[in-house]
């Protein structure tokens, strides 16, 4: 024993320090690695063991050696939040053969000199701020894994990868390439297994090279511009389990031969132009897990034999045009958990078996035809995060247990035929943010459990038969912004605590039978935006500070209000916000002004009006008299000066005089007589100092020009310093100020003509037709696809927003609902 304790020691320091390996080279290895270091930034740290003094780069965090050489062969530093630059100085570990650096934040050029690591068959630079072109690496032979993804290089496409003909892993995508085809030599990479090219900015078709790769077994080419038919021949790459394509231009229908891809578990066609009907034999693919195809153009019936798959987990078909039954088995053997079939045409009744597995997180099957009951075997599906089938022609009652979803953040069973009450269960939907259930034959009281659910943000149960009393406990839900109870069957007051809902933007208890007066506490909701109480049974006046809230929407009419409408609110709303309630009327002095034919008030502000007319008439007889006596002078100065035409007319002082005093400050020869001769007709602008001409000189080495004709007065001469600087700037951006002439006060600038340039509203409302050009405008760094269709939404309820004309803008209450209702892929 103790002879072997030594043995083991000496056997340790011979790994760390062999004796073949020299001091000089150990050194130069240690000088590079400090070298990589002194160019990072390590917040936390991490690499405290890498120090100058050490007598081997092997004890280093990250560091692999060679244990027969010593020399280092791997640097592998994931998710060290490094960063700061890679250093060329790799490039001196000549036995480096891995170089993994993902998930850090390293930035600037990747290094060509890394070429010079010949021996390197891993370079992994996921997930890092690199930019610049990818440098030409088709001399790393031996490279078998390339993971440049996710980063934010630039330039040409690298179609050089074709050479590395060792690869068996190739990742490239989400980065900002020029736009370019897939390579035709990518079929060289014979032993490739596995092809990323995702958000590359690739167009054109797929190669028919690339179907030649037979141990290739993950194709991912979505969020390109991938066009042209379904390509048959990827048939013949029977290894593969998984084919990306989503998010394409590709177009045709799918080909029945796809079935003998056996092996395939996932398969995600979506966002593409495909069309027909799938083959049955679709159906045959047993293996699948994760089916996707939605948003295209697929009709038809759906393949039955989805209905036996035992690995099924994720499905998502919607936004296409499937028609006939669902088929019934789906869900019953296999292990669902995420299924969206929404948006297209299914009849009958509707799957019972979706959450047989009892691990069913999403159920979306909004705006189909299924019709009859909700089948019971949903009332234990306790596991639902997303509960949406509204849109269809359901019936009968929801079970209790239905209503208890402790994980559902949202439960929308809104536009059905739905009848029954809501269970007081409800309370343990604990995680409800948003409760959808109008349109339906919902009846009985509104459960004051509701109150319980703390973070719910939309209670939305309008055109229903709900009555009773609205629940106190509403006021308990913090997070509220949203409360539409209109059209039901409600009585009794509106309650106090409503006002505690402090993020309240849109209330509407329209079309019911609510009495009593309008809370005053109502004005304490600063958030509120939209505020509808029409149609009810209120009396009493509109609560003072009402008119203070940042409204875009009130509708008070048909109660039994009365007293005075604050002048705001009218503005707001107009008549129609306020009629049907006898007792309102608007202090008669606003009454002309906004055209309102509501009553005038009367009584104790009588004295007060009387008193305001005489004093806005004494106010309006001043002005009158200050006027006339300003237009009498300047009439007279024009006639005394001979003025035949007014000082603002084109061809005011433009008689041929040899008079005019022309200063150039460009070496042009210009006429004066042309320079005057301004027609209406050319009139392109307008200012506080003059009007501004467009006018297209004889001489077409000047050609055209703008021609500003400054108005008489004192500003002639404040304009005089300046338009001898301007004469003198040369600048990109600021006009030319070829010339100034002037005569008895009146003046012409002569400048250089600029068509005006688009603005960037314009751009972006240009690439709003096309999914791609939609996605050329988004921020790249940001774009994934869980939230694209929600940047893409706001973008378009913004671009409405900057209409030129006021009145084809969004109301504020417009906007609001937009974007509230922007709710992607559901």
């Amino acid at each position: 024993m103790g002879t072997v304790l030594p043995l083991f020691f000496f056997s340790q320091l011979l790994f760390l320090f062999p004796p073949w390996t020299s001091s000089a080279e150990k050194g130069n290895e240690i000088t590079a690695i400090l070298r990589f270091k002194s160019q990072l930034t390590d917040p936390s740290n991490s690499l405290q063991s890498w120090i100058p003094n050490a007598s081997s780069p092997c004890l280093f965090r990250g560091i692999t050696c060679d244990p027969s050489t010593g020399a280092v062969t791997e640097i592998s530093l994931d998710s060290m939040s490094l960063s700061g630059q890679i250093s060329p100085s790799l490039s001196l570990l000549q036995n480096l053969t891995s170089l993994s650096l993902p998930l850090n934040s390293l930035s600037g050029n990747l290094p060509p000199q890394l070429s010079n690591c010949a021996k390197l068959r891993i370079l992994n630079l996921t997930g890092n701020n690199l930019n610049g072109s990818i440098p030409d690496f088709s001399a790393l032979k031996n490279l078998q894994i390339l993971d440049l993804s996710t980063n934010n290089f630039s330039g040409a496409f690298p179609a050089w990868v074709g050479n590395l003909s060792n690869l068996s892993m190739l990742v490239l995508g989400h980065n900002d390439y020029e736009e370019s085809e897939i390579p035709q030599n990518i079929g060289n990479l014979k032993k490739l297994n596995c092809l990323s090219l995702v958000n590359c900015n690739l167009k054109g078709q797929i190669p028919e090279s690339l179907f030649e790769l037979e141990f290739l077994q993950m194709l991912d080419i979505a969020t390109n511009q991938i066009s042209g038919d379904f390509p048959k021949s990827i048939t013949k790459l029977k290894n593969l389990y998984k084919i990306e394509l989503f998010n394409n231009q590709i177009t045709g229908e799918i080909p029945a031969e796809l079935s003998n891809l056996n092996l395939l578990q996932e398969f995600d066609i979506s966002r593409n132009l495909m069309y027909g009907e799938l083959p049955k034999e679709i159906g045959y693919l047993k293996n699948l897990t994760v089916f996707q195809l939605f948003l295209n153009n697929f009709s038809g019936e759906f393949p039955s034999g989805f209905g036996d798959m035992k690995y099924l987990n994720g499905f998502s078909i919607y936004g296409n045009n499937f028609s006939g039954e669902f088929p019934v088995e789906l869900g019953r053997y296999s292990p669902l958990e995420s299924i969206d079939i929404s948006d297209n045409q299914f009849t009958g009744k509707f799957p019972k078996y979706l959450c047989q597995s009892r691990i069913l997180r999403l159920l979306l099957a909004l705006g189909n035809d299924f019709s009859g009951e909700l089948p019971d075997t949903y009332a234990g599906c306790k596991t639902l995060e997303r509960f949406r089938i509204s849109g269809n022609g359901l019936s009968g009652k929801i079970p209790d247990e239905l209503w208890a979803l402790p994980n559902a953040s949202i439960i929308d069973l809104g536009d059905n035929n739905f009848s029954g009450r809501i269970s007081s269960e409800i309370r343990q939907s604990s995680s409800l943010t948003q409760l959808l259930l109008s349109n339906n034959g919902f009846s009985g009281d509104l459960p004051s459990e509701i109150g319980e659910l703390a973070v719910l943000e939309r209670l939305i149960v309008s055109n229903n038969h709900f009555s009773g009393d609205i629940p106190s406990q509403i006021s308990s839900l913090k997070q509220l912004s949203s409360l539409h109870l209109e059209n039901n069957s409600f009585t009794g007051s509106i309650p106090l605590e409503l006002s505690q809902c402090s993020m309240l933007v849109d209330l509407n208890l329209a079309w019911n039978s609510l009495s009593g007066k309008i809370p005053s506490s109502i004005v304490l909701i600063s958030s509120l935006n939209s505020l509808n109480f029409s149609r009810n049974k209120l009396t009493g006046g509109i609560p003072k500070g009402l008119d203070k809230l940042k409204l875009s929407l009130i509708d008070l009419s048909d109660n039994l209000l009365y007293g005075d409408v604050p002048y705001n609110l009218l503005v707001m709303g107009g008549d129609k916000a306020f009629t049907g309630n006898k007792g309102l009327c608007v202090d008669q002095d606003i009454t002309t002004p906004l055209h309102s034919e509501m009553n005038a008030c009367d009584g104790t502000h009588s004295h007060n009006r009387a008193n305001n007319k005489l004093l806005l008439f004494c106010i309006l007889l001043s002005s009158l008299v200050i006027f006339l006596t300003g237009l009498l002078l300047v009439s007279y100065r024009s006639f005394k000066h001979g003025d035949p035409y007014g000082e603002n007319h084109p061809n005011a002082h433009c008689e041929i005089d040899p008079k005019w005093k022309l200063e150039s400050f460009h070496t042009l020869e210009l006429d004066a007589d042309e320079i005057c001769n301004l027609e209406e007709d050319n009139l392109i602008g307008h200012g506080s100092t003059g009007n501004v001409y467009r006018l297209d000189l004889k001489k077409k080495d000047i050609g055209t020009v703008a021609v500003k004709q400054i108005w008489k007065g004192n500003r002639v001469k404040l304009l005089a310093a300046e338009m001898e600087i301007l004469g003198k700037i040369r600048h990109k951006h600021i006009l030319k100020l070829y010339a100034c002439l002037e005569k008895e006060g009146s003046n012409f600038l002569v400048l250089e003509y600029m068509v005006n340039g688009k603005d960037i509203v314009y751009w972006v409302s240009t690439h709003l037709n096309d999914w791609d050009d939609v996605l050329r405008v988004l921020d790249r760094r940001l774009l994934t696809y869980p939230i694209q269709n929600d940047m893409i939404k706001v973008l378009k309820v913004a671009t409405l927003c900057t209409f030129k004309l006021p009145n084809l803008r969004p109301t504020m209450k417009d906007v609001v609902k937009m974007l509230i209702e922007a709710d992607p892929c559901i």
